[in-house]
């Protein structure tokens, strides 16, 4: 598959983009173990173009995760130029435009998802970004804004007009949030339509091996998107690449082999912000982790575990856990 001249290979596997979590840290090591395309955090716009010192560090990519995508948002058609045009100056490979986030801060305020209820105004950014720069520009969005609403078939074809290089579509709607489960029939249909001609990626509860492989094979979708699946399980694109090249499930690792990937995680998310910033930042990981579950009377530790707010303390309890369990 390719994204403008970008080859991403056959069957690729991408590490969606969530704020909070995918910092650089975090990419690379979702890179490190087979991620084929990484995306920053999204990006507010408006942020951006008034130079927010902590917005303007998620422009910070490296050569190790490439190829990446940096991803923004906003409402105004001439906040979203200016951002790409800054987006642009960090040489992403790509520029992908957040049409999807749902949740009120943005979507509430017509950005992300909230765009949805205004097309014509997603239309008309989407053109004027793929205008303003010289890389694959690629949009992610749902499905539509409700159920009454699902118009993603007919706006796949209008974004496409506009220019666009790729799309991923998130198989839920706007009120869904993320509950419910994802539905990959539109996607397929999408997929199908043969008006379309630039790559489809599909996101959505892809949370194993077996399901990335059906998502392949059932939808016919180009690429597909690992979000919340890899929360404290950077591995599971590993486990899918495996998959997919073999037809044979990946043999599990010991337990120490695991919780030894979740303290390197620690320790860089720690090396990049600071002691206290590292251990927050990565806690809906080690709380999200499906290596803690089944382990018997667990919930003090696990308590434990998300209260520590030192490297000594928290790799304390990671030891106490693996000699608990040896």
């Amino acid at each position: 598959m390719k994204i403008g001249n970008i080859d991403l290979g056959d069957k690729p596997v991408c590490l969606a983009p969530m704020e909070d979590v995918t910092d650089q840290a975090f990419r690379l090591m979702c890179k490190h173990f087979g991620a084929d395309m990484v995306y920053t955090e999204f990006v507010s716009s408006e942020a951006l173009i008034r130079s927010v010192n902590s917005t303007v560090k998620k422009l910070t990519i490296s050569d190790e995760e490439r190829p990446v995508a940096i991803q923004i948002y906003g409402r105004e058609v001439e906040a979203m130029v200016g951002a790409a045009k800054r987006v642009e100056e960090a040489h992403p490979d790509i520029l992908d435009i957040n049409f999807g986030c749902p949740v009120k801060k943005v979507a509430g305020k017509g950005a992300g998802a909230g765009m949805l209820q205004n097309i014509p105004k997603m239309l008309e950014i989407t053109r004027a970004v793929v205008d303003a720069v010289n890389i694959p520009v690629t949009v992610k969005t749902r499905l539509g804004w409700d159920m009454e609403h699902r118009i993603i078939v007919d706006l796949a074809e209008q974004l496409q007009d506009c220019g666009i290089s790729a799309l991923t579509i998130h198989g839920r709607t706007r009120s869904q949030m993320y509950t419910g489960e994802a539905d990959w029939t539109l996607i397929g249909e999408v997929k199908n339509n043969p008006r379309m001609h630039i790559p489809i990626i599909g996101n959505g509860d892809v949370t194993s091996a077996i399901r990335a492989k059906e998502c392949f094979d059932k939808y016919g979708v180009d690429a597909i998107m690992i979000g919340r699946a890899s929360f404290g399980r950077p591995w599971i694109f590993r486990e899918v690449k495996h998959y997919l090249q073999t037809n044979e499930l990946l043999l599990e690792e010991s337990f120490e082999w695991y919780l030894d990937v979740l303290r390197d995680q620690v320790a860089d998310s720690v090396k990049r912000l600071s002691e206290y910033g590292g251990i927050l930042h990565v806690r809906r990981h080690l709380a999200a982790s499906p290596i803690f579950k089944g382990i018997p009377d667990f919930r003090p530790t696990r308590i434990a575990m998300l209260r520590a707010a030192t490297l000594e303390e928290l790799f304390q309890i990671f030891d106490e856990i693996k000699k608990r369990l040896s």
